[in-house]
Parts: structure tokens; C-alpha cells; sequence
């Protein structure tokens, strides 16, 4: 064979190899990684004593792998972009920083600890420098949550467990691999060596990777958008970015490429879900957990097969070290679990993190190809002494194995003394709920279908005689376990409908029913109410539910152009969205509610059940009343988006039928892709909200006001030229007394409140009236508080041109000073009684 037929032959080879093994290591109860290193390891050794012996294709296959090169740069630039990319993109970003204050003590104050103690420690009986034990000790800091990440699903580990172990390996990588390349530098004398040094550089790359990664992060949201509905185009940018921000980040820019690919792959999981196309995103994960797969699989064979040459160089004293190695690290990583992370949970900067998920921290710090990797790259330096990187080697190596072969093989075990397979007994309560349910379903479902068949009743009493049977010792379970109570219940089921709403919106995303403007803000709005519920519980959940229904950012900045810079179209836009926003909340609040009573209620009680539903209620008031204030203000706007939104529907439908008419084969392919290129050209016309006008053309306005009727159209657009049209939002604070007055406000269209010390309660004042004209012409602080009730559309006068409009207009000057005098009088009067 050639060297690119060898090279393929064994690729290929050892991709079918891991297909088998996948389903033997679920078989035999042992980590995949495990058995991933124990194939590496007979391979390594069969390929390198198969020589003489002929066995037909084996033969060639192994001669393929021992004629098979590959650099251990190869390894880190072919391999840890994917690998870090694709473990990231499956983190759910909100959980992470639900706990991020205790990821990054394992991450980076861990990994620094245990640096520096196990270099400590190494050194007093290694036979090489400080230096050369600082680069070990980063090295076997890195961690390989693969196997126990398997482990913790298989046995149903605490999902706070896996997500500790998940975050802290994947910032672990990004620090320990600093710190390597530092180290080395050192070494090798191209780095200043030096506590402060290495402290800043440390700094320096983390905190540039950092800002790198969030920059191409927030470069490929950007790049995808013109690539709508090109899930191909879409997902390959997706891989491109990968590697442009590990590569650029730490040739080009001098920064960490670990850290900048790992804040690129948050950024996409977390903004991208609603800027990717719902047909690429389904497609990148897709791809992405292939990619995974095939570069965690091949990494750890091609890093297993370099081990037996190494083992047998081992001499006896180096097992002597090894153990130091194994012991100082554990050591090291006990101090951070068991004496730092607790003086972290009472300084109020992350939840408590029980025993026994420590204990399992502790021991479930696996090591696997990116150490071994990391390693082997010593032995192709030619700066390392070769009797440094032999030294190294051989430790990573064994230290590895050690990880593998006896913690790998253990943790399960570990799990179960500590009773972490167990469900809580919130959790067992839910359980116990839905298999009754479940139970009952089926034999009523197998009943019918009995009937209908005219099986005898004997064949269905004996079919259904083990589902009788489970649901009488359910009973048992249940009447033996402690009650649901309301306040648990009430929590699982807010968690639930959280999570509920949050699908909803994607799925409407996902059917082309909801534009990506709306469901960015809807699902921004949903990982609030998560927040709140998780920190504050019921009453945390409501107040969240109350903010969300506040005015974004986005839409404040657009506000803020249309007052200060007279640009209407970024406040139409938001407007727009807001109210289709509002909209679709309606509609998912009310699915949630039949949800509740249908789903919820009969698993969590009806007690719960009327109390979630009671939650509900109240949102839906809430958001009904913000889409009235909407609708009052902008009446024939509302028929349009829902007119936009039934299309978009019929839309959805129509492909759905064309679908169907093409896997019944009632159409060729070729007149299925006409078809769905014509509603693919409709649909991208409904992408965006139709334009709102929001009616603030100043002439219109002033021609509103009572006050300016019959002025002619020269001095109507004199009076345009004075007037600044501002839109006030409910709830707005106008004025507030004991301000310096500079402005006056006409009423177009709206109500405002006024509320003042002597007056009688408050007046409420509406289209064509007046207010802030006191302080103008007393010079005085303003005397009333004047808040919006609605949308307002108001005509403000600075006080100079005021003085020039009411010196001009004797009869307007008249009527501003009759209104203000009989105001005055009015307060004065209330006040002497």
C-alpha cells in the first residue's frame, strides 16, 4: 500500500474499531475512555511485534498503524478545537453560571494549587529542576470529564453534579494549558522567568483569550445571518470559527486559543440558538456531537498507542516519584474542595456544595488524551533536555493510566456508597406521580383496544395483570414516602413551566410562526424568571414575571434616538416588537395554563396545581393589561400582526402538506422543491414585524391640541419648528417635583397623572391639556409630580422658545397664563383650609 492508502486503511480501520467499542463499554460496565486506552495500548503493542507474523488484512492494518505518523502539534490542532468546541456548545450557559463562582475555583484557583503543590512536592525527590516539575504538574492538571460525565448519566448522578464536573473541566483545560505553555517557556529560557511574571502573563493570555473568543463569538451570531435558511453554509461557519479562533487567538494574537474557542463555543450555545436557522441549529448539534465523538474516540487511541515504548523504559525509583505524583495531587486537590470552596460559599459567592459531591470531585478527576498529548509534544522539542521530556513522559503517562484504570474503574462504586444514584425525595415523590399515571393510562388504552378487538376477557385480564400488579405496589411506595408539600411542589413546577415556555418560543421559532427579533426577547425574558426562581423561589419567579414586562435596553436606546435625534425608525422596530412580543406571551401563557391543569395538576397534586395555575393568572393580567396600553394607544396595528401571524401559520402548514404529499411519493422531488422554494420566498416577506407608525409627525400632533386650532399653515409650521414630538411610555415619570423646570408639555394624544401636595388627590389631564408651564414662568422648581398613564404623544417646549412662542401669540399667552393662574389658585385655596 502507499502512504496515503496506509494512512486511510488505518483511519478507517480505527473508526470501526470505535463503533464496536462504544456499544461493548455500555456491556461490560466500563467507561468508553477506558476502553478506548486499553484497545490503544494492544494496538500500540500489536503493531509494533507484528512483524514476521503474517495474518492477511489484520497484518496490513497493523503495519498501517505502525507506519502512521502524528505530531503531537498534530494532536492539539487537529483534535482540541473540536473536542472543546463541541463539549461547550452542549453546556447550557444559564446552569453554568448558576454555579460559576465554584467552577472557577476548581478551573483556575484549583488548577494553580495543585500546580504549584504538586511541582513542590515532585521536587524534592525528582531528578530534575522546579521548572521541569512546574511543566509536569500542568500537564496532569488538565481533566478528561468524558468517562465520568458517561458514568454519572448511566447511573442518574445529580445534574448539579455534572454540571461542577462538566464547567470546571472545560476552563480546567484552558488554565492548565496556560499554564503548560508558560512553564515551558521557561524551560526552554524564551520566557522571563519569575512569580510576577508568570502571574501576568497567566493574566494575560486567560483574559485575552477571554476577549478574543467573545469577539468571534459574537462575529460568527453575526456572519450566519445572511446565511439563513443555508443550514449547510451555516453549520461549516460554525466549524471554521472553531479553528480561526484557536488558531488566530494563539498564533496571531499571543493569547490563550484553549480559552478563546471555549468563550467562542459559549457565546454561539448561548446567542446563536435564535440567530442560526432553526433547521442548521438542529443540524450543528447534529454534527457537532459526530465531530466530538470522532475526535475524542481518535485522540485517546492515537495517544494510547504511544504508551507501551514508554512503559517499557519504566524504571523502579520513577514509580517512587509516580506515587508522590498521585498523592500530591489529590492532596492539592483536596485543600481547594474541603478549605477553600467552603470559605467561597459563606462569603455569599455560590451555593454550598455538599460532601459527598466533593468526595466524587475529588476522585472523579480523570486525565486522558490532552495530558498524554501535551507530553508526547516534549519529546519533539528540541530545547527540552532529553532526559527532562524523558521524566515527564513517563510520569504523564503512568498518571494517566492511574486516573483510568483505577479511578475510572472506581467512581461508579463511589456513587453508589454515597447514595448519589438515589433520586431526592422531591424527585421520588414526581416519580412515584408519573408512573401511576403512566400505569393507569396504559390499561385503559389496552382495554379499549381489547374492546374494539373483541379479545376475550380472560387474554386482557391476563395481560394486564403485571401493570395491576406495579400499580399496587406503587401505592405501597407511595403511601410510605412523605407527602408532596405545597412550597416543593410549587418550585418543580414553576422548573417545569419555565423550561415548558422556553420550548414554546423556540418551537414557534423553529415552525417559522415567531421572528427572530421577538424570540430573542421572549427567551431573554424566560432566563430571568429561571434566575428568580432559583434565587428567590415563588416570590422571586413573580417579580421577575413583573420585570419582564418592562422595557429593554434595545428599546431605551431607541427611545433615546427618537427624543435626542428626532430617528423614528428604531423605535417603530421595537414597538413593533414589543407589541408582537406581548402577543405571543398571551398565547403561550394561555397553552401553559391548560398544560397545568391537564399535565400538572395530576402529577403534582391539585393543590399545586391551583396554585401554579393561580401564578399564571396573574401573568397573564399582567401582560394583557401592558398589550391594552399598547392596543389603546395603536389600535388597527394589532389585526395587522395578527393577520402577519396567520399567514406565517398557513405558511408552516402548507410545507407540512407539501412534505407529506413527497414521503407519500404523490410528488416528484422536482415539483417538492419548486414548491417549497415558493413558500420559502413567502416566508422570508413575513420575517420581519410589518411597520408600525408610530404617529408622531409633529404637524399632526399640534393640529391635535385645541389650543393651536385654526393657526394657519404658516404658523403651523413655525410652531413644528419649536415643538420636540416625544412618545412617553406608562408609567413614565414626566416631571417630579423640587426639579429645575426647563420644558413644557402639550398633550396630543394620552392621559397623564398629576400628583401634588395641595391638592385634592390627584387630576388626571388628557389630549389638548397642558402641564409644566408653572415653573417656566415663575422661574421656580417644579411644584407636581406628572406621570404617564399610557403611551403619551407629547409636543415639549423649551423655555425659550416658549418666551418667544407666548410673546408672539397674545392670545395663547392669555390662555397658558389664565390656566396657570387658576392651577395656582386652586393649590393656594386647598392649602389655607
Amino acid at each position: 500500500m502507499t502512504g496515503v492508502v496506509q494512512t486511510l486503511f488505518a483511519m478507517a480501520g480505527l473508526l470501526a474499531l470505535v463503533s464496536v467499542l462504544q456499544p461493548l463499554a455500555e456491556r461490560v460496565k466500563l467507561p468508553f475512555t477506558v476502553l478506548l486506552a486499553f484497545a490503544g495500548v494492544l494496538l500500540g503493542t500489536a503493531s509494533r511485534l507484528h512483524d514476521g507474523i503474517e495474518m492477511g488484512l489484520l497484518s496490513d492494518f497493523l503495519g498501517a498503524l505502525a507506519g502512521f505518523e502524528l505530531s503531537s502539534q498534530a494532536f492539539l490542532y487537529i483534535f482540541l478545537p473540536v473536542l472543546l468546541f463541541e463539549m461547550t456548545l452542549a453546556i447550557d450557559v444559564r446552569r453554568l453560571l448558576d454555579d460559576l463562582a465554584p467552577i472557577l475555583l476548581l478551573a483556575v484557583i484549583a488548577v494553580l494549587v495543585s500546580t504549584f503543590v504538586v511541582a513542590l512536592a515532585l521536587w524534592q525527590v525528582a531528578p530534575v529542576g522546579l521548572i521541569a516539575c512546574l511543566v509536569l504538574s500542568a500537564i496532569v492538571a488538565t481533566t478528561d470529564p468524558t468517562a465520568v460525565i458517561a458514568i454519572f448519566r448511566d447511573l442518574g448522578a445529580p445534574r448539579r453534579l455534572t454540571m461542577l464536573v462538566e464547567g470546571e473541566s472545560l476552563l480546567n483545560d484552558a488554565a492548565a494549558i496556560v499554564l503548560f505553555t508558560l512553564f515551558l517557556g521557561m524551560l526552554v529560557g524564551a520566557r522571563e522567568t519569575g512569580v510576577a511574571a508568570g502571574i501576568l502573563a497567566f493574566g494575560q493570555s486567560f483574559a485575552g483569550g477571554l476577549s478574543a473568543g467573545y469577539v468571534f463569538g459574537r462575529l460568527l451570531c453575526w456572519l450566519v445571518k445572511p446565511l439563513q435558511d443555508q443550514p449547510l453554509s451555516e453549520v461549516t461557519l460554525t466549524v471554521a470559527f472553531a479553528y480561526l479562533s484557536f488558531i488566530v487567538s494563539q498564533h496571531s494574537l499571543g493569547v490563550s486559543g484553549v480559552v478563546a474557542v471555549v468563550t467562542t463555543a459559549l457565546v454561539t450555545g448561548s446567542v446563536g440558538r435564535t440567530r442560526l436557522s432553526p433547521e442548521a441549529w438542529h443540524a450543528m448539534e447534529t454534527v457537532w456531537r459526530q465531530l466530538g465523538f470522532w475526535g475524542s474516540s481518535m485522540i485517546f487511541l492515537f495517544a494510547s498507542m504511544l504508551v507501551p515504548p514508554i512503559l517499557v523504559a519504566v524504571r523502579g525509583w520513577e514509580l517512587v516519584v509516580l506515587a508522590v505524583l498521585v498523592v500530591g495531587a489529590l492532596g492539592a486537590r483536596a485543600i481547594v474542595l474541603f478549605g477553600l470552596m467552603p470559605l467561597l460559599s459563606r462569603a455569599g459567592y455560590g451555593q454550598q456544595v455538599s460532601t459527598p459531591y466533593k468526595a466524587v470531585i475529588l476522585w472523579g478527576g480523570l486525565r486522558g488524551a490532552v495530558s498524554l498529548a501535551l507530553a508526547l509534544s516534549l519529546t519533539e522539542n528540541p530545547a527540552v533536555p532529553e532526559a527532562v521530556a524523558h521524566f515527564i513522559v513517563v510520569q504523564a503517562t503512568g498518571f494517566v493510566l492511574f486516573t483510568l484504570l483505577v479511578k475510572g474503574t472506581t467512581l461508579r462504586i463511589l456513587l453508589r456508597l454515597l447514595g448519589l444514584d438515589q433520586l431526592s425525595p422531591v424527585d421520588r415523590a414526581i416519580r412515584h406521580r408519573a408512573m401511576g399515571l403512566s400505569l393507569a393510562s396504559i390499561r385503559d388504552h389496552v382495554k379499549a383496544v381489547a374492546r374494539d378487538e373483541q379479545i376475550p376477557p380472560d387474554v386482557v385480564e391476563r395481560s394486564l395483570h403485571p401493570y395491576d400488579q406495579r400499580l399496587d405496589a406503587l401505592d405501597k411506595a407511595v403511601a410510605a414516602e412523605p407527602r408532596l408539600d405545597l412550597d416543593s411542589g410549587t418550585h418543580v413546577g414553576l422548573a417545569i413551566l419555565v423550561i415548558r415556555e422556553e420550548e414554546a418560543y423556540l418551537d414557534h421559532f423553529k415552525q417559522g410562526v415567531v421572528g427572530r427579533p421577538v424570540v430573542e426577547v421572549l427567551t431573554e425574558r424566560v432566563s430571568w424568571l429561571y434566575d428568580g426562581l432559583k434565587t428567590g423561589g415563588r416570590d422571586g419567579y413573580e417579580t421577575q414575571a413583573r420585570r419582564a414586562l418592562g422595557f429593554s435596553r434595545h428599546f431605551l436606546w431607541a427611545m433615546r434616538l427618537q427624543r435626542r435625534l428626532g430617528l423614528r425608525g428604531p423605535l417603530a422596530f421595537r414597538l413593533s416588537v414589543r407589541y408582537e412580543a406581548l402577543l405571543v406571551n398571551r398565547m403561550v401563557l394561555r397553552a401553559l395554563s391548560v398544560f397545568t391543569r391537564q399535565r400538572l395538576a395530576p402529577l403534582l397534586g391539585p393543590t399545586v396545581g391551583r396554585a401554579l395555575n393561580d401564578i399564571l393568572e396573574a401573568r397573564l393580567r399582567l401582560v394583557q393589561d401592558a398589550l391594552m396600553a399598547l392596543m389603546a394607544r395603536y389600535p388597527d396595528y394589532a389585526p395587522v400582526l395578527q393577520h402577519q401571524h396567520l399567514g406565517r401559520i398557513a405558511l408552516r402548514q402548507e410545507l407540512v402538506e407539501y412534505e407529506i404529499m413527497h414521503s407519500e411519493s404523490l410528488i416528484s422531488t422536482e415539483v417538492f422543491d419548486d414548491l417549497r422554494r415558493s413558500v420559502r420566498i413567502r416566508t422570508r416577506a413575513l420575517e420581519q414585524p410589518p411597520q408600525l407608525n408610530l404617529g408622531l409627525a409633529a404637524t399632526e400632533l399640534i393640529d391635535r391640541v385645541p389650543l393651536f386650532h385654526g393657526i394657519g399653515a404658516v404658523r403651523l409650521g413655525e410652531l413644528a419648528k419649536l415643538l420636540r414630538v416625544r412618545l412617553a411610555l406608562p408609567g413614565e415619570v414626566l416631571l417630579r417635583r423640587g426639579d429645575r423646570g426647563g420644558t413644557m408639555f402639550f398633550i396630543a394624544a394620552g392621559a397623564v397623572r398629576v400628583t401634588a401636595p395641595g391638592l385634592h388627590g390627584e387630576i388626571d389631564l388628557g389630549s389638548g391639556d397642558f402641564f409644566g408651564e408653572l415653573a417656566l414662568l415663575t422661574r421656580q422648581p417644579r411644584t407636581a409630580d406628572v406621570v404617564s398613564l399610557g403611551y403619551c404623544h407629547l409636543l415639549e417646549l423649551d423655555e425659550p422658545d416658549f418666551r418667544r412662542l407666548i410673546e408672539a401669540d397674545a392670545a395663547l399667552r392669555s390662555h397658558i397664563l389664565q390656566v396657570a393662574e387658576a392651577r395656582s389658585t386652586a393649590r393656594k385655596g386647598v392649602a389655607g383650609k
